[in-house]
């Protein structure tokens, strides 16, 4: 979605902007039936196509995970880019840096000096990437606040409504959120909660859900497009994400931008961004009743409430485009002046 937006934001600038996926459909289609070949059938034209890229504009700007990702995807680009004169802007996202930094610096660290510039979107990145003797700079996340913004008329609520939009995945947590409204609920009988994502631990949610006798307060929406993430948000009293691992999580943000009161673990780089007890109400992570006791807070609380909307309203104007592009046009220009 970040890398969506800032082509949208950028071409609307002014600036030529040429998408490169790393995950382009496979062609023929049945390869992606062959495990193994389907991977040197999407890793061989990609890299024809990094080679072809690097040659024919004036920077590029890698979005960079960790893990395989970074081995297959983004440290060819950084070679084949060196190969053709072309700086490298590597915009490293990945919230298990520090994890992977202490497995892998010593294949990460040759790609990485070929890079123009070292960029991550937030304090925690950059002090991770201290720690391992890397110098980087920060530039945020973007958050469209014409998008994302608190409804115009109050919505009309079925109880009082929490929402999860992270990918159901372990590092993300969300039996803990469960686990919080089961004990939540005896304390504010009408509690629901709407998960938002897709991935490998739906059906192990779901039996999680029936165990616990949730089913009348717990909704799996599935994945949701920008448009029904946005009613969501609006339609909501507050958003969980009880993620293990962050680095700076968009859904946060938009939620604030929302006017959604956020209660979130205090993982990565999320105390970077929200502060407990003013933007947002941080607990500890894999610890239901501390989350649980966060909820129960928020929903007697009203002026709690109203506190924390307006001054994370506040606060996630800084990650508008106004305030992050001209950062990233004058990284743009500082590199291709310096190639």
């Amino acid at each position: 979605m970040q890398t969506l937006q800032l082509e949208r934001l950028l071409s609307a600038e002014g600036v030529g902007v040429e998408l490169l996926q790393t995950n382009a459909p496979y062609r023929p289609a049945w390869v992606a039936r062959i495990r193994g070949l389907r991977a040197v059938f999407r890793l061989l034209p990609y890299l024809w196509r990094v080679w072809r890229l690097a040659g024919r504009v004036d920077v590029i700007h890698l979005m960079a995970n960790s893990g395989w990702s970074w081995q297959l995807f983004a440290a060819p680009v950084l070679w084949l880019a060196s190969l053709r004169g072309t700086p490298v802007l590597v915009n490293y996202r990945g919230g298990e840096a520090r994890d992977y930094l202490a497995a892998s610096a010593r294949w990460v660290k040759p790609s990485l000096a070929r890079a123009a510039r070292l960029v991550v979107p937030s304090g925690f990145l950059q002090q991770v990437f201290r720690e391992f003797g890397l110098g980087s700079e920060v530039v945020p996340n973007i958050i469209d606040l014409e998008h994302f913004r608190p409804a115009r008329e109050p919505a009309v609520r079925d109880g009082f409504t929490l929402v999860v939009t992270r990918n159901l995945e372990p590092i993300y947590g969300i039996e803990t959120a469960l686990r919080a409204i089961d004990i939540a609920r005896r304390e504010v009988p009408d509690i629901r909660l709407k998960v938002a994502g897709s991935g490998p631990q739906r059906e192990a949610l779901q039996a999680l859900i029936a165990a616990l006798d949730l089913g009348a307060h717990v909704q799996l929406l599935g994945r949701l497009e920008r448009d029904a993430v946005l009613a969501l948000y609006q339609g909501a009293d507050a958003m969980l994400n009880p993620t293990r691992v962050d680095n700076m999580p968009n859904s946060v943000l938009e939620a604030l931008a929302c006017g959604l009161p956020v209660i979130s673990t205090n993982v990565g780089g999320v105390p970077f961004i929200v502060e407990h007890g003013r933007t947002a109400l941080l607990v500890e992570p894999d610890d239901p009743q501390a989350m649980a006791d966060a909820i129960v807070t928020l929903y007697r609380d009203h002026a709690l409430g109203a506190q924390l909307r307006e001054s994370g309203m506040r606060e996630v104007a800084r990650y508008s485009w106004r305030e992050v592009g001209p950062l990233w046009l004058n990284l743009y220009q500082r590199c291709g002046e310096a190639a």
